[in-house]
Protein backbone atom coordinates (compact mmCIF):
# COMPACT_ATOMS: atom_id res chain seq x y z
CA UNK A 1 0.00 0.00 0.00
CA UNK A 2 1.49 3.24 -1.28
CA UNK A 3 1.14 6.37 0.80
CA UNK A 4 1.92 8.57 -1.65
CA UNK A 5 3.09 9.80 -5.06
CA UNK A 6 6.05 12.35 -5.55
CA UNK A 7 6.12 13.91 -9.28
CA UNK A 8 9.73 15.59 -9.51
CA UNK A 9 11.05 17.70 -11.67
CA UNK A 10 14.25 16.92 -14.01
CA UNK A 11 15.76 19.54 -11.91
CA UNK A 12 14.76 21.28 -8.61
CA UNK A 13 15.57 25.15 -9.45
CA UNK A 14 12.83 26.61 -7.06
CA UNK A 15 12.65 26.72 -3.27
CA UNK A 16 8.71 25.90 -3.54
CA UNK A 17 7.15 22.69 -2.89
CA UNK A 18 3.74 21.51 -3.91
CA UNK A 19 1.97 19.12 -1.76
CA UNK A 20 -1.88 17.41 -1.82
CA UNK A 21 -2.73 15.63 1.19
CA UNK A 22 -6.17 15.03 0.43
CA UNK A 23 -6.45 14.23 -2.89
CA UNK A 24 -5.94 10.87 -2.47
CA UNK A 25 -8.65 8.72 -4.08
CA UNK A 26 -7.57 4.78 -3.50
CA UNK A 27 -9.75 3.62 -1.51
CA UNK A 28 -8.87 0.56 0.70
CA UNK A 29 -11.10 -2.45 0.87
CA UNK A 30 -11.20 -2.55 4.75
CA UNK A 31 -12.63 1.02 4.61
CA UNK A 32 -15.54 0.61 1.67
CA UNK A 33 -16.45 -3.54 3.64
CA UNK A 34 -16.62 -1.49 6.68
CA UNK A 35 -17.98 1.96 6.13
CA UNK A 36 -21.67 2.59 5.72
CA UNK A 37 -21.59 5.16 3.16
CA UNK A 38 -21.65 4.84 -0.16
CA UNK A 39 -18.27 4.90 -2.23
CA UNK A 40 -19.78 8.27 -3.75
CA UNK A 41 -20.67 9.73 0.06
CA UNK A 42 -17.67 8.61 1.06
CA UNK A 43 -15.46 10.98 -1.34
CA UNK A 44 -17.47 13.86 -0.06
CA UNK A 45 -14.27 14.73 1.95
CA UNK A 46 -11.80 14.19 -0.81
CA UNK A 47 -10.17 17.24 -2.09
CA UNK A 48 -10.72 15.40 -5.61
CA UNK A 49 -8.79 16.18 -8.45
CA UNK A 50 -6.87 19.14 -6.85
CA UNK A 51 -3.71 17.26 -7.70
CA UNK A 52 -4.39 17.31 -11.41
CA UNK A 53 -4.86 21.21 -10.90
CA UNK A 54 -1.19 22.10 -9.12
CA UNK A 55 0.29 19.25 -11.66
CA UNK A 56 2.18 21.73 -13.75
CA UNK A 57 4.47 22.09 -10.67
CA UNK A 58 7.58 19.07 -11.82
CA UNK A 59 7.77 21.53 -15.42
CA UNK A 60 7.88 24.70 -13.36
CA UNK A 61 10.94 23.21 -11.33
CA UNK A 62 9.28 22.20 -8.43
CA UNK A 63 8.17 18.84 -6.76
CA UNK A 64 4.57 17.81 -6.11
CA UNK A 65 3.48 15.29 -3.58
CA UNK A 66 0.26 13.62 -3.55
CA UNK A 67 -1.54 11.58 -1.40
CA UNK A 68 -2.96 8.21 -3.03
CA UNK A 69 -4.93 7.19 0.01
CA UNK A 70 -8.25 8.89 1.13
CA UNK A 71 -9.43 11.40 3.84
CA UNK A 72 -11.75 9.41 4.57
CA UNK A 73 -9.39 7.15 6.20
CA UNK A 74 -6.50 8.91 7.11
CA UNK A 75 -6.33 12.82 7.18
CA UNK A 76 -2.16 13.44 6.40
CA UNK A 77 -3.25 17.31 7.58
CA UNK A 78 -3.82 16.41 11.89
CA UNK A 79 -1.37 15.71 14.38
CA UNK A 80 -1.19 11.82 15.25
CA UNK A 81 -2.25 12.62 18.83
CA UNK A 82 -5.20 14.01 17.60
CA UNK A 83 -7.54 10.37 18.37
CA UNK A 84 -11.16 10.70 18.09
CA UNK A 85 -12.55 8.94 21.45
CA UNK A 86 -15.73 8.60 19.89
CA UNK A 87 -14.48 6.36 16.88
CA UNK A 88 -11.60 5.20 18.68
CA UNK A 89 -11.96 2.22 21.45
CA UNK A 90 -9.90 2.76 24.59
CA UNK A 91 -9.00 6.07 24.28
CA UNK A 92 -9.84 8.84 26.91
CA UNK A 93 -10.92 11.99 26.27
CA UNK A 94 -8.43 14.87 26.47
CA UNK A 95 -8.84 18.72 25.92
CA UNK A 96 -10.61 19.83 23.77
CA UNK A 97 -9.99 19.79 20.18
CA UNK A 98 -12.20 21.21 18.05
CA UNK A 99 -11.33 19.13 14.40
CA UNK A 100 -11.51 16.38 16.97
CA UNK A 101 -14.54 16.95 18.26
CA UNK A 102 -16.55 17.87 15.19
CA UNK A 103 -15.35 14.12 14.30
CA UNK A 104 -12.19 15.40 11.94
CA UNK A 105 -9.41 13.73 13.49
CA UNK A 106 -6.17 11.88 11.97
CA UNK A 107 -8.84 8.77 11.74
CA UNK A 108 -12.27 10.57 10.61
CA UNK A 109 -15.36 10.20 12.24
CA UNK A 110 -17.16 11.54 9.82
CA UNK A 111 -17.29 13.10 5.95
CA UNK A 112 -18.98 15.69 4.74
CA UNK A 113 -22.41 17.44 6.79
CA UNK A 114 -21.43 15.19 9.44
CA UNK A 115 -22.45 11.79 8.20
CA UNK A 116 -20.83 8.73 9.94
CA UNK A 117 -18.76 6.79 7.98
CA UNK A 118 -19.00 3.62 10.40
CA UNK A 119 -22.03 2.31 12.27
CA UNK A 120 -19.56 2.21 15.67
CA UNK A 121 -16.04 2.26 17.02
CA UNK A 122 -12.67 1.04 15.56
CA UNK A 123 -9.68 -0.59 17.52
CA UNK A 124 -7.05 1.42 18.80
CA UNK A 125 -4.68 -0.40 17.07
CA UNK A 126 -6.44 -0.23 13.80
CA UNK A 127 -5.67 3.07 13.86
CA UNK A 128 -1.85 3.34 14.44
CA UNK A 129 -1.32 0.88 11.58
CA UNK A 130 -3.31 3.54 9.50
CA UNK A 131 -0.68 5.70 10.61
CA UNK A 132 1.87 3.90 10.31
CA UNK A 133 1.26 2.81 6.79
CA UNK A 134 0.45 6.40 5.70
CA UNK A 135 0.86 9.22 8.13
CA UNK A 136 4.61 8.62 9.25
CA UNK A 137 5.94 7.59 5.35
CA UNK A 138 3.78 10.81 3.54
CA UNK A 139 5.67 13.32 6.71
CA UNK A 140 9.04 12.20 6.45
CA UNK A 141 9.21 12.55 2.85
CA UNK A 142 7.63 15.92 3.04
CA UNK A 143 10.25 16.51 5.49
CA UNK A 144 12.89 15.62 3.41
CA UNK A 145 11.85 18.06 0.63
CA UNK A 146 11.77 20.87 3.30
CA UNK A 147 15.27 19.92 4.30
CA UNK A 148 16.32 19.43 0.56
CA UNK A 149 14.74 23.24 -0.48
CA UNK A 150 16.30 24.66 2.87
CA UNK A 151 20.10 23.58 2.00
CA UNK A 152 19.51 23.64 -1.74
CA UNK A 153 18.21 27.49 -1.95
CA UNK A 154 18.65 28.58 1.89
CA UNK A 155 14.71 28.91 2.23
CA UNK A 156 11.51 26.47 1.56
CA UNK A 157 8.27 27.01 0.67
CA UNK A 158 5.37 24.55 1.03
CA UNK A 159 1.87 25.25 -1.03
CA UNK A 160 -0.60 23.12 1.02
CA UNK A 161 -2.99 22.50 -1.82
CA UNK A 162 -6.54 22.11 -0.51
CA UNK A 163 -10.29 22.45 -1.96
CA UNK A 164 -12.98 23.68 -0.13
CA UNK A 165 -16.74 23.04 -0.46
CA UNK A 166 -18.66 26.19 -1.86
CA UNK A 167 -21.29 25.89 0.84
CA UNK A 168 -18.45 27.17 3.58
CA UNK A 169 -17.77 30.05 1.20
CA UNK A 170 -21.75 31.00 -0.19
CA UNK A 171 -22.88 32.48 2.37
CA UNK A 172 -20.07 35.13 3.51
CA UNK A 173 -21.00 38.74 3.09
CA UNK A 174 -19.34 40.70 0.47
CA UNK A 175 -17.23 38.90 -2.48
CA UNK A 176 -17.07 35.30 -1.82
CA UNK A 177 -13.20 33.86 -2.17
CA UNK A 178 -12.45 31.59 -4.92
CA UNK A 179 -9.35 31.22 -3.41
CA UNK A 180 -8.38 30.83 0.64
CA UNK A 181 -4.60 31.66 1.74
CA UNK A 182 -4.13 30.64 5.30
CA UNK A 183 -0.77 31.41 7.44
CA UNK A 184 -2.12 31.13 10.72
CA UNK A 185 -2.55 34.76 10.86
CA UNK A 186 1.71 34.97 9.84
CA UNK A 187 2.49 32.58 12.55
CA UNK A 188 3.63 30.21 8.99
CA UNK A 189 4.73 32.47 6.59
CA UNK A 190 6.32 35.75 6.16
CA UNK A 191 3.91 38.44 5.06
CA UNK A 192 6.34 38.97 1.98
CA UNK A 193 5.30 35.37 0.73
CA UNK A 194 1.96 35.55 1.53
CA UNK A 195 1.49 38.94 -0.37
CA UNK A 196 3.14 37.65 -3.42
CA UNK A 197 1.10 34.44 -3.66
CA UNK A 198 -2.18 37.13 -3.29
CA UNK A 199 -1.25 39.39 -6.07
CA UNK A 200 -0.84 36.09 -8.58
CA UNK A 201 -4.68 34.98 -7.11
CA UNK A 202 -6.18 38.30 -7.85
CA UNK A 203 -3.89 39.80 -11.27
CA UNK A 204 -5.71 36.39 -12.57
CA UNK A 205 -8.88 37.53 -11.67
CA UNK A 206 -10.13 35.20 -8.83
CA UNK A 207 -11.50 36.53 -5.59
CA UNK A 208 -8.41 36.27 -2.68
CA UNK A 209 -9.10 35.97 1.17
CA UNK A 210 -6.76 34.96 3.62
CA UNK A 211 -7.53 32.84 6.88
CA UNK A 212 -11.33 33.34 6.60
CA UNK A 213 -12.51 30.60 6.88
CA UNK A 214 -9.58 28.46 6.15
CA UNK A 215 -6.97 29.78 8.21
CA UNK A 216 -4.25 26.45 7.82
CA UNK A 217 -4.49 23.22 9.64
CA UNK A 218 -1.51 20.71 11.11
CA UNK A 219 0.67 21.09 8.59
CA UNK A 220 0.83 24.75 8.55
CA UNK A 221 1.43 24.59 12.21
CA UNK A 222 3.78 22.25 11.90
CA UNK A 223 6.19 23.09 9.54
CA UNK A 224 6.05 26.93 9.34
CA UNK A 225 8.53 28.39 10.85
CA UNK A 226 9.16 32.09 9.02
CA UNK A 227 11.82 33.27 11.56
CA UNK A 228 13.76 29.86 10.08
CA UNK A 229 12.98 30.69 6.09
CA UNK A 230 10.14 28.27 5.87
CA UNK A 231 6.93 29.11 4.89
CA UNK A 232 3.86 27.23 4.58
CA UNK A 233 0.46 28.51 2.93
CA UNK A 234 -2.60 26.47 3.21
CA UNK A 235 -4.12 27.35 -0.21
CA UNK A 236 -7.98 26.75 -0.50
CA UNK A 237 -10.07 26.73 -3.83
CA UNK A 238 -13.57 26.97 -4.31
CA UNK A 239 -14.82 23.81 -5.75
CA UNK A 240 -17.60 24.92 -7.78
CA UNK A 241 -14.94 26.81 -9.73
CA UNK A 242 -13.92 23.36 -11.46
CA UNK A 243 -15.99 20.57 -10.50
CA UNK A 244 -19.84 18.91 -9.44
CA UNK A 245 -19.09 18.14 -5.87
CA UNK A 246 -22.37 16.11 -6.05
CA UNK A 247 -21.01 13.86 -8.49
CA UNK A 248 -17.74 14.21 -7.46
CA UNK A 249 -16.38 14.76 -11.79
CA UNK A 250 -14.77 17.70 -13.33
CA UNK A 251 -17.65 20.01 -14.96
CA UNK A 252 -17.47 21.75 -18.25
CA UNK A 253 -15.16 24.51 -16.81
CA UNK A 254 -12.80 22.18 -15.32
CA UNK A 255 -10.39 23.02 -18.49
CA UNK A 256 -10.64 26.89 -18.39
CA UNK A 257 -9.94 26.58 -14.61
CA UNK A 258 -6.88 24.19 -14.67
CA UNK A 259 -5.44 26.43 -17.48
CA UNK A 260 -5.84 29.02 -15.44
CA UNK A 261 -4.30 27.11 -12.50
CA UNK A 262 -1.58 26.37 -14.71
CA UNK A 263 -0.92 30.01 -14.89
CA UNK A 264 -1.20 30.34 -11.14
CA UNK A 265 1.60 27.17 -10.75
CA UNK A 266 4.34 28.44 -12.61
CA UNK A 267 4.53 31.98 -10.81
CA UNK A 268 4.24 30.52 -7.72
CA UNK A 269 7.55 28.74 -8.47
CA UNK A 270 8.61 31.80 -9.41
CA UNK A 271 8.47 33.19 -5.90
CA UNK A 272 11.00 30.85 -4.55
CA UNK A 273 13.56 31.32 -7.73
CA UNK A 274 14.93 34.66 -6.63
CA UNK A 275 16.73 34.10 -3.42
CA UNK A 276 18.24 31.04 -5.04
CA UNK A 277 19.49 32.64 -8.31
CA UNK A 278 21.51 34.97 -5.66
CA UNK A 279 22.89 32.26 -3.70
CA UNK A 280 24.25 31.03 -6.97
CA UNK A 281 25.42 34.19 -7.84
CA UNK A 282 27.45 34.32 -4.92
Amino acid sequence: MRAYDLFTPGARTTSVIFASPHSGRHYPQDLLRTSILSPLALRSSEDAFVDRLFDAAPKCGAPLLCARLPRAWLDLNRATTELDPALIAGIGRGPHNPRVASGLGVVPRVVAGGRPIYSGKIALETARTRIGRAWRPYHDRLRGLLDESSETFGEAILIDCHSMPHEAVENMSGRRPDVVLGDRYGAAAGGAVVDRLHAIFTDLGLTCLRNTPFAGAFTAQQYGRPSRNRHVVQIEVDRALYMDEARVEPHGGFADFKALMDVAVAEIAEIGRSDAQALAAE
